[in-house]
């Protein structure tokens, strides 16, 4: 049991930083009642928690390298618990902002890659992949205990409380440091690259905005933007900047490479054809995960009239599933290899998606959901098993902090690109079945058209049936006119949510083409550890 003393701890870590997102994606409609917002301001505050940790994962990785990995791994949790305990406390939707996505994001950003270059500095051969397997699993209870846990507290006491015990936890994990081993440095301490630093953080940072912001500006054709490019929405322009930014970021890597300085990043690690895939799966991953766990309570709680903890309720198969499936999938991919694990995987997911594009009706069939939220689980519980070991697997002892910051970019991106991107198509496909549905409806007369016309012009947001109703009331409409556009807005909200569901499918789909270079070597037994060559991965590494 000593052993694994250290892993108990870096792993609670992990489960703490999955906790809050599962919390708050539960709480949407009471986040949205207690500050007086909209949907959208509180997609903006979930994203830019997952954007903050991606732009600033790797910067967290070189720090690692820096300052030691323990170290910035306490230094993490102490900026963490510090972002938890203003979240707790906060009075507006902009010190949550603060507190939640910027002071957290930035504590996460210093301990994920901390944690995941300690845990394979910690482990060897099998044991290596059994801590991945259990650190996935632990990501998996986060999700689990999330929507259960943060639905019973938002629904009968307060969502603050989760924060406020998110405090207490951290303030024991730092008692427990002495079981995290020290290691030495092994070569000359790097210096940070403070240019590459902002070139990343900017260039991520402007791509995962204008995803954000395509639900309010538009694609191409203007919708409420704050300014016009050539009378286009600016979203494709800003959007395009930062991959210009992150362009510039990739020759000012290879120009300081060549140079013989420190790069923020060692950019030919992307080279390695099982660290590409891995990483790119990962983002695909957390982008279905976060996308769906954005839409799918939004489906619960605002057409379906769920409280925080029934919509707990209702998650929980996904997550019993993920949990158990993560676990026990390490020993999967010991005997099949990751290849086969993660294809698999994706297979599993798109059935799954299929199956619950199904379950989106104006009643919720019960038996239907879960089980279409069961299989999501395993699917993703498959890749959990799997991804971070073959990550870490392909690199030597010093690479460690390094490819720990690019395995949380990727996810935490995949994480950004999920909220928004998936937000924007559910956002989008709504105001266009809106507009469908107004338009084809020969119970509504020319002037309701426009009133709606006009106010569909100002923005749309996903709202309960009975906001649109008291809107329609308040505008004047005859009682038959309001009921038309009330079942009008109703279908669309469906529309929207199958729309935002069936894009995480086509992520999966889509998710094979990167499979090719994923190991697909069976173990063999455990293979002594090379501190100079970077493992294969976790089928020949045991």
């Amino acid at each position: 049991m000593k052993h694994w003393r250290a892993l108990i701890v870096l792993g609670t870590a992990q489960f703490l930083m999955v906790l809050d997102t599962s919390v708050m994606n539960v709480s949407i409609t009471r986040l949205v009642h207690d500050f007086d917002t909209e949907v959208t301001a509180i997609q903006a505050v979930i994203t830019l928690y997952a954007l903050v940790m991606a732009a600033f994962m790797l910067i967290g990785g070189r720090f690692g390298d820096i300052l030691g990995r323990r170290r910035v791994f306490l230094l993490g949790l102490v900026v963490y618990g510090t972002g938890s305990a203003l979240t707790a406390a906060a009075p507006t939707v902009w010190v949550l902002a603060l507190g939640w996505s910027v002071i957290e994001g930035l504590g996460a950003a210093l301990v994920l890659p901390a944690m995941a270059a300690l845990v394979a500095e910690s482990y060897r051969g099998r044991d290596r992949a059994v801590a991945y397997g259990v650190i996935g699993g632990l990501a998996g209870a986060g999700i689990a205990v999330g929507p259960l846990l943060g639905g019973w507290v938002t629904t009968y006491l307060t969502w603050r409380l989760v924060f406020a015990g998110e405090v207490v936890v951290v303030v024991a994990v730092l008692l427990c440091r002495r079981v995290i081993p020290k290691t030495p440095p092994t070569g000359p301490r790097p210096r940070l690259d403070g240019v590459g630093a902002a070139l990343s953080a900017a260039g991520l940072a402007l791509g995962v905005l204008g995803v954000l912001q395509s639900s309010t500006w538009g694609w191409l054709q203007p919708r409420n933007p704050p300014f016009t490019v050539f009378g286009f929405a600016p979203t494709l322009f800003v959007v395009g900047a930062g991959v210009a930014v992150l362009a510039v970021f990739g020759h000012w890597e290879r120009r300081r490479d060549r140079r013989g300085a420190d790069p923020l990043v060692d950019l030919s690690l992307l080279g390695r054809p099982a660290l590409r895939s891995g990483l790119l799966t990962l983002l695909g991953q957390n982008l279905i995960l976060l996308g769906l766990f954005f839409a799918v309570p939004l489906y619960l709680q605002v057409v379906q009239g769920f409280d925080a903890f029934e919509t707990g309720l209702r998650l929980l198969p996904v997550s019993i599933t993920m949990l158990v499936t993560s676990m026990c999938g390490s020993s999967l991919g010991r005997v099949v290899g990751p290849r086969r694990v993660v294809r698999l995987a994706l297979l599993v997911l798109a059935a799954a998606i299929a199956w619950l594009l199904t379950a989106i009706d104006p009643v919720i069939n019960d038996a239907q959901f879960a089980g279409a939220m069961a299989v999501l689980g395993v699917g993703i519980g498959l890749l959990a098993s799997q991804l971070g070991n073959v990550v870490q697997s392909s690199a030597a002892e010093k690479e460690r902090s390094e490819v720990g910051g690019l395995q949380f970019t990727a996810q935490n991106l995949g994480s950004a690109l999920g909220t928004a991107l998936i937000g924007s198509v559910l956002i989008g496909a709504l105001a266009h079945a809106f507009t469908t549905q107004v338009e084809g409806n020969p119970q509504l007369s020319e002037e309701t058209r426009h009133t709606v016309g006009v106010a569909l012009e100002s923005g749309i947001s996903f709202v309960t049936t009975g906001q649109v109703r008291s809107a329609a009331e308040r505008a004047g409409l005859p009682p038959s006119e309001v009921d038309a556009v009330t079942d009008s807005y109703a279908s669309a909200q469906l529309a929207g949510l199958k729309a935002a569901i069936l894009a995480t499918g086509g992520v999966a789909l889509a998710s094979f083409l990167v499979t090719p270079h994923l190991p697909s070597g069976r173990a063999g037994g455990p293979r002594r550890p090379d501190a100079d060559a970077p493992a294969g991965a976790i089928g020949s590494t045991g």
